[in-house]
C-alpha cells in the first residue's frame, strides 16, 4: 500500500511478489531448552542487542469462544440464511465447517467471551485450556526470555499482551489504540531513545490491529484519522467507557497530532497467519515481515498462492493439507458482530472506512483469490508439516492450520529467520 495509506484496505493482487516473498521448509533443530538451543538463543540475543532492540511485544488473542474464521457476519449480515450459498458446489459444507458451533474447536470451560481482559487470570486460562495452540504462552514467554538474555549484561524486555479478540472493526480499532499507548508507556518506562527498537511479534488477528496502528502512526492529521478517532470517541462516550480506554484514545490523538507519539523509536513487526484485509501504511515503521503457514499445492505454478478449490478445500481442510486455512479464509467480509447496538452502529462507521466489501458472493470472490501475501513488507512461506495427511486430528490441536506458529518447537526457527530478515550483519 502507498505511504499515507490513510486506511485503505488491502488489494487482493494474484500477481507475483517477487523478491518480497521467500520460501522455507521448516527444520525444527536442537529440542527446546536444550544446551544447543540455547547457545542459539543466546547467539540471537546478541544480534538483537546490537541492532538496539530493547523490547519484544508477544502479542496474540485466543480461538476460544472468539468465531475464528468470522462467519458470524457472513450469517447474518451476508444473505446465507437468504439462500445466497445455493447452487456453489461444495459451499455449504465449508461454511459448516467454519462455524464456531460446528467447526470442531471448543469454548472456555468456563464460558467466557470477548471482550478479554488482559489479565494474568484470562492468560492463565487460556494456558490451560488452549496450551501452545494459536498461543504465546507463559512458558513460551519465559523460553525466550531466558533463551536471548543469557549473557546480555542489559537485557531485553519480554512482554505478552493480550488483546481483547472482538474480531469486528470496531475491536480492533479499540485493540490498535490501546497497543500504540502500551507502546508509548513502555517507551517511557524503558527509557528508550532514539535509534532504540520495539519488535512485535503478533498472532492471527492481532496483526490486523497493528495494521490499523501503523495507519495511525504513518497519518498526518488525514480524513481517514479523524473518522477513526470521532468513531472511538463517540462509543466511549456512548458506552461510558473505563477512564483507562477514553485515555489511551485522547492521549494518542493528541500525541499523534504533535508528531511525538515514539520520538524516533522504531516499531519492527512480524506477523503470523494474520489475514489479508486492512492495508498497511509502512511510514511510521521500522521492518515488516509477514509469515504464513503454506504448502504449495496449486498445480499453475503460482505457489505463492494458497489453493481455493470447490469442494475440494473442505476435504483438505481437517487434515490441514495446505497450511494456515484461517489466515486464508478469515478475510474480507467475514467478522463477529458487536453485541450492543452502539456497537453496531460505530463498526458500521468504521466498516465505511475500512473494508468496501459486504455480502456472500464479495467474500467468496475475494477467497477464491487465495492470495496469501500482504501487499506490503517482507513475505516468508513456510510449510511447517503441521499435516495430518491421512486421519484427521482433534480442531483444536491445529485450529486448520492457524497453530504453527506458536508451538515451542517452532521458537528456534523462527527466531532464526526474524534474525536473518531484520537484523542480522
Amino acid at each position: 500500500m502507498p505511504i499515507g495509506n490513510n486506511f485503505q484496505h488491502a488489494a487482493y493482487s494474484r500477481s507475483d511478489p517477487g523478491v518480497r516473498v521467500t520460501y522455507r521448509e521448516f527444520i525444527p533443530g536442537a529440542p527446546p531448552d536444550s544446551v544447543a538451543w540455547q547457545d542459539a538463543m543466546a547467539g540471537f540475543g546478541s544480534d538483537l542487542s546490537k541492532a538496539g532492540v530493547r523490547a519484544i511485544i508477544f502479542l496474540h488473542g485466543t480461538f476460544l469462544n472468539s468465531d475464528v474464521f468470522g462467519i458470524q457476519r457472513l450469517d447474518e449480515a451476508g444473505g446465507l440464511k437468504r439462500g445466497y450459498s445455493r447452487g456453489i458446489p461444495g459451499v455449504d459444507a465449508l461454511l459448516a465447517l467454519m462455524r464456531e458451533d460446528s467447526n470442531g474447536i471448543p469454548g472456555f470451560q468456563d464460558g467466557s467471551r470477548p471482550p478479554l481482559l488482559d489479565d494474568d487470570k484470562t492468560k492463565a486460562l487460556i494456558d490451560s485450556d488452549a496450551g501452545e495452540a494459536a498461543n504465546f504462552s507463559a512458558s513460551y514467554l519465559r523460553s525466550v526470555s531466558a533463551g536471548i538474555n543469557r549473557g546480555l549484561s542489559h537485557p531485553i524486555r519480554c512482554q505478552r499482551v493480550l488483546w481483547s479478540c472482538e474480531h469486528h472493526h470496531l475491536g480492533r480499532a479499540l485493540g490498535a489504540a490501546m497497543l500504540l499507548d502500551r507502546l508509548r508507556t513502555l517507551s517511557q518506562q524503558q527509557d528508550l531513545k532514539q535509534g532504540d527498537r520495539i519488535l512485535v511479534l503478533a498472532h492471527g488477528q492481532a496483526g490486523l490491529v497493528l495494521a490499523l496502528g501503523s495507519n495511525l502512526i504513518g497519518a498526518v492529521d488525514s480524513t481517514g484519522m479523524k473518522t477513526f478517532f470521532d468513531a472511538l470517541e463517540s462509543y466511549s462516550q456512548r458506552t461510558g467507557a473505563p477512564e483507562e480506554t477514553r485515555g489511551a484514545i485522547q492521549g494518542l490523538k493528541s500525541k499523534l497530532r504533535d508528531g511525538a507519539l515514539l520520538d524516533g523509536i522504531a516499531v519492527d513487526i512480524v506477523t503470523y497467519g494474520t489475514p489479508v484485509r486492512y492495508g498497511w501504511d509502512p511510514a511510521g515503521l521500522g521492518k515488516l515481515l509477514h509469515v504464513v503457514n503454506h504448502r504449495p499445492m496449486r498445480t499453475d505454478g503460482k505457489k505463492w498462492l494458497a489453493k481455493m478449490d470447490l469442494p475440494q478445500i473442505t476435504m483438505e481442510m481437517p487434515l490441514v493439507w495446505g497450511g494456515d486455512y484461517v489466515q486464508q479464509l478469515a478475510i474480507a467480509g467475514t467478522d463477529a458482530v458487536p453485541t450492543t447496538t452502539e456497537g453496531q452502529e460505530v463498526n458500521k462507521v468504521l466498516w465505511e472506512l475500512l473494508e468496501p466489501y459486504d455480502g456472500f458472493e464479495r467474500w467468496l470472490e475475494c477467497a477464491r483469490k487465495a492470495v496469501r501475501c500482504q501487499p506490503d513488507g517482507e513475505c516468508l512461506l513456510v510449510d511447517y508439516k503441521d499435516a495430518a495427511m491421512t486421519t484427521p486430528t482433534p480442531a483444536k490441536d491445529h485450529l486448520y492450520g492457524h497453530a504453527a506458529y506458536t508451538r515451542q518447537n517452532a521458537i528456534l526457527f523462527n527466531m532464526t529467520e526474524i534474525v536473518q530478515a531484520f537484523y542480522s550483519s
